[in-house]
């Protein structure tokens, strides 16, 4: 299973550690992700999904089922029948 978000499409991004003395090394920045289980008022069913702390937020601010409606609506595959 890839380290990207379900909902928003994070993924892993490559970047330098720089040290002391100015020495760049290869390195990758990871998203915050979580594997959580939510149910879905409307619809009745659990969902499992691997979503990113931002993910969280706009599940918090619009709720699930309109956040899964509106990311269905610009295209996005989620995986998720609604």
């Amino acid at each position: 299973m890839s380290r990207e978000c379900q909902l928003t499409g994070k993924k892993p991004i490559k970047g330098h550690k720089v040290s002391h003395s100015n020495i760049k090394t290869n390195r990758r920045f990871l998203p915050n992700l979580f594997k959580k289980r939510f149910f879905i008022p409307e619809t009745g069913q659990w969902v499992s999904l691997r979503v990113s702390k931002q993910a969280l937020r706009m599940i918090d601010k619009k709720g699930l089922y309109a956040y899964l409606l509106e990311l269905k609506h610009e295209g996005v595959n989620t995986g998720v029948k609604i």
